[in-house]
């Protein structure tokens, strides 16, 4: 059995993996998927003080206080920056890494330079630190690459606004052992936004593939699973 934690993107929360949860469970694994702080459950919690910091310790101290170990840590789009914090900082809890369409960052670098696009997501922040979601857009690209109205609507209903000091943040990657840890890419080809260019995948990091829009937990959740528990192996 294997313990897999997902961490969703900006904007969304846990509710995202709802369709993936099950498939991981029935499958004979422990799943969590939280919502961070400013989402779902915690939206109360919303202001401009929080950061990657925040969601970085959100993450860390699950796993800490829930004594999670051979942790597949899964991040969705942003949550590659939270992820990759965490590994950092808790490297022996974690087995493996999933960087699911996210991002990929380097020491030193934040969201806006890992994609730099970012910024101008920066520039029209309400209040200058609340960044609401991204406007839904005719297909493919629609609402994070789901058409279904339904899903679309279901999925709207759990947006929230993303701060920007979330985006702003650097990282400081300096445990080595961190860099040991397995990795796998999942990238969704269809539909991907102008703007977006994708860091090469590391030699000897798994890639893989899947023909969906950004939220593939949401329109394609039976592949995503079998990937997930392929990189659990």
């Amino acid at each position: 059995m294997a313990t897999f934690l997902l961490v969703h993107g900006a904007w969304h929360n846990g509710r995202s993996w709802d369709r993936v949860v099950p498939l991981l469970e029935a499958a004979g694994h422990r799943v969590i998927a939280p919502s961070l702080t400013g989402y779902g459950d915690k939206a109360h919690l919303l202001s401009p003080e929080v950061g990657l910091g925040t969601h970085i310790d959100d993450v860390t101290s699950l796993i800490e206080r829930e004594r999670l170990d051979d942790v597949v840590l899964v991040g969705h789009s942003y949550a590659g920056m939270v992820i990759t914090g965490v590994a950092n900082l808790v490297p022996e809890r974690i087995a493996h890494l999933v960087f699911l369409d996210a991002m990929v960052p380097e020491n030193g670098e934040s969201a806006i330079d890992v994609l730099p696009v970012t910024q101008q997501l920066v520039d029209l922040a309400v209040d200058g630190w609340r960044v609401p979601p991204m406007p839904e857009q005719p297909p493919p690209l629609a609402l994070f690459g789901v058409t279904d109205p339904d899903d679309a609507a279901w999925l709207r209903e759990m947006l929230s606004d993303h701060p920007v000091r979330c985006l702003q943040e650097p990282l400081q990657l300096d445990t080595p052992a961190a860099h040991t840890i397995p990795r796998t890419h999942i990238h969704c080809t269809k539909g991907q936004p102008t703007g977006i260019t994708r860091r090469p995948v590391p030699v000897g990091e798994q890639a893989r593939e899947l023909p969906t829009g950004h939220d593939c937990m949401i329109t394609m959740p039976v592949e995503l699973t079998g990937l997930l528990l392929e990189a659990a192996k």
